[in-house]
């Protein structure tokens, strides 16, 4: 049995388009040779894919089953050629990207769905580290590139742009003693603060830590279960508050001391000493030219309207 690409594309058209000439109008061949395709591949087949009972033929049920095959087998022709394209303009096959979760899920999708668009044939890999791994995996090779919590003090290695601020809410739960009043300096040091444990170490942890006691916990969606016990009082990432289930479970207390938003800095590195083709200085630019601005990205809501809906 042989089957070739120019039968079934012939089956395919004529199946798309409703008739033999329409899709010999389509694949701007002769008629006689559109039926002859389709005819000749039912013969290599031993069925009929196509009732001529009437005057526009119709799919049979093999030719309906087997019409999906074959398209199929057409896409992924397209695929081999759009791959050996991308190796003529010397695009990456594959990606690797480390994310920490402090990056807006929103904006992960927005921008993913571009380059979906723009490097169809990029196997893409992406991962949500810990923030203290990401820096590592960039630096060994096994991320392209990686956004990460502002660290003061990068390995020379490093290349850098900071691309925005994500601003962290004071949350606790709604029986907490601190949910019921305006909160001083002095109370919020009395009491337990959950803490995220990948950001354990470094300056910037230890300018938003701010009571004795923390507990340390591994990731934003975990502490808020927490919170919602009336257990501690967190800094919570504007986003992932308002896109959690436990919102209306949860209170953001009003500060006597400031306006209760932390903004902390977010910052994409990659490793100078490695080539970067296409895909990845297409990434660098777009995650450079979106950016953040206090959690304000197409998505994602403003603080006010968090903060308001809670």
């Amino acid at each position: 049995m042989s089957v070739s690409l120019d039968q079934l594309e012939a089956f395919v058209a004529a199946a798309e388009h409703g008739s033999f000439s329409a899709a010999a109008r389509h694949l701007r061949k002769a008629q006689s040779a559109v039926s002859l395709l389709v005819s000749s591949l039912e013969d290599d087949l031993g069925v009929k894919l196509f009732s001529r009972a009437t005057r526009n033929p119709t799919l049979t049920e093999a030719g309906k089953r087997l019409l999906a095959e074959a398209s199929l087998i057409l896409d992924r022709r397209e695929h081999l050629i759009g791959v050996a394209r991308s190796f003529e303009r010397r695009v990456e096959t594959r990606l690797s990207v480390a994310v920490d979760e402090l990056y807006p899920e929103p904006a992960v999708g927005a921008l993913f769905a571009a380059f979906a668009e723009r490097f169809p044939h990029v196997e893409l890999e992406l991962s949500f580290p810990s923030t203290r791994d990401i820096a590592g995996l960039v630096l060994e090779g096994k991320a392209d590139l990686g956004v990460k919590w502002r660290e003061e003090d990068l390995p020379p290695a490093f290349g850098f742009h900071t691309i925005g601020w994500v601003p962290l809410i004071l949350v606790c739960g709604r029986g907490h003693p601190l949910a019921t009043a305006p909160v001083t300096w002095e109370e919020l040091r009395r009491h337990r603060q959950i803490m995220v444990t990948t950001r354990s170490g470094g300056a910037e942890t230890h300018r938003l830590r701010v009571a004795a006691e923390v507990w340390w916990v591994g990731s934003h969606w975990v502490i808020l279960q927490i919170l919602q016990r009336g257990i501690g009082w967190a800094l919570i990432p504007a986003h992932i508050l308002a896109n959690s289930p436990l919102a209306p479970e949860l209170a953001t207390p009003s500060l006597q001391f400031d306006g209760g938003a932390h903004p902390v800095a977010l910052e994409l590195i990659w490793n100078k000493q490695r080539p970067a083709g296409p895909a990845a200085l297409w990434l660098r630019e777009q995650f450079a030219a979106t950016g953040i601005r206090s959690g304000e990205i197409e998505g994602i809501p403003r603080l006010a309207d968090v903060v308001k809906v809670i």
